[in-house]
């Protein structure tokens, strides 16, 4: 079975910067960090998916990188992806433990779609089997997508969640980072450095 675990990056994460931070550099010490954490997981193939033009240079050499308009649905970004399982991981995500990834994907044994759902709204990763099924319309930005997918489905055990966490998607976000989690040192020496 292959999986990949795809990074998504959007240009409107860069909104979320702290005051004296620059909007690009944040993006991309977010998106990096994001990255590494995918990177290291066992058993899965890490992938950036952005529609930010020059992020070439975040990921370890051999990453495919999948370039998309911005706005692109996620139906459209998972139809380019080439595996039997997915992950989509936003990219404002810097300090996602690795255990979450690892149980959307476990998830996947029991339902067809799997949420990590976001504090605030939204959903911080989403994890299926490919094609995706052909119910659903996913979008990782509503509110409720969980209420929405089980609404879509045509069965309510057809979508699992896993444990929250939480996005940087505004200013006051970056305070919820917890210093004492391992990972997200780019992010953390960005912010620092302000």
């Amino acid at each position: 079975m292959t999986r990949i675990a795809a990074v998504l990056v959007r240009q409107h994460m860069a909104q979320a910067a702290p005051p004296g931070v620059d909007p690009r550099e944040f993006l991309e010490a977010v998106a990096e960090d994001t990255y590494e954490m995918v990177a290291g997981l066992e058993l899965v193939t890490p992938v950036l998916i952005t529609s930010v033009p020059g992020l070439d240079d975040i990921v370890w050499p051999g990453t495919e990188v999948i370039t998309i308009p911005d706005g692109e649905p996620l139906k459209l970004t998972l139809g380019r992806l080439q595996a039997d399982q997915a992950a989509v991981i936003n990219a404002d995500a810097p300090d996602l433990p690795p255990l979450l990834v690892g149980k959307l994907f476990r998830e996947l044994g029991r339902a067809e779609i799997a949420i990590c759902p976001a504090e605030n709204g939204g959903a911080v990763a989403m994890a299926c089997a490919l094609p995706l099924p052909a119910w659903a319309e996913p979008d990782l930005d509503a509110y409720d997508v969980v209420k929405d997918l089980r609404a879509q489905a045509p069965g309510p055990r057809k979508v699992a969640t896993t444990p929250g966490w939480h996005r940087l998607r505004t200013r006051e976000d970056v305070e919820r980072l917890d210093p004492g989690l391992e990972g997200w040192d780019n992010t953390r020496a960005l912010i620092r450095a302000r």
